[in-house]
């Protein structure tokens, strides 16, 4: 036994459990109300759905009329899941894309608005035929 009355094992146990305590102080200083703190969601709001959701069909235009712009301009890349689409996804984007070089060799002045409409069309039947994971594309 050492002076003080504890032994030198007392001791050496000391610094690694100061150490735990300090770190679990640190870890629940980080997680105190602040005005960063995550809060979760009040009971009446967890299970109300988002008032913004977007529908399946509107989100399968939004990276089909983006993919065919960059295609079109010859700014697009990889295959369809560099490009973050399925299958089905990606044989849309080619009509949209076919059917806006052909509005442009035909002079036509709003192309965009080709590609949009070729974009819902495409992506509208894709889904009432089933989209990804059901009907025939199991």
């Amino acid at each position: 036994m050492g002076r003080g009355g504890t032994s030198r094992s007392a001791g050496a146990l000391r610094t690694p459990l100061l150490a735990a305590l300090a770190a679990a102080l640190a870890v629940t200083g980080c997680a105190a109300d602040g005005p960063r703190a995550a809060r979760a969601p009040s009971p009446s709001m967890a299970d109300a759905p988002s008032p913004e959701a977007t529908s399946d069909v509107d989100l399968c235009v939004s990276i089909v009329r983006h993919w065919s712009r960059e295609v079109l301009d010859g700014r697009g890349y990889g295959d369809y899941q560099s490009m973050g689409m399925s299958g089905g996804q990606y044989d849309i984007l080619r009509e949209v894309v076919d059917a806006a070089r052909a509005a442009r060799r035909r002079g036509t002045r709003d192309v965009d608005m080709v590609m949009e409409r070729q974009a819902r069309e495409g992506c509208a039947a894709w889904y009432r035929s089933g989209g990804p994971g059901e009907g025939p594309w199991r």
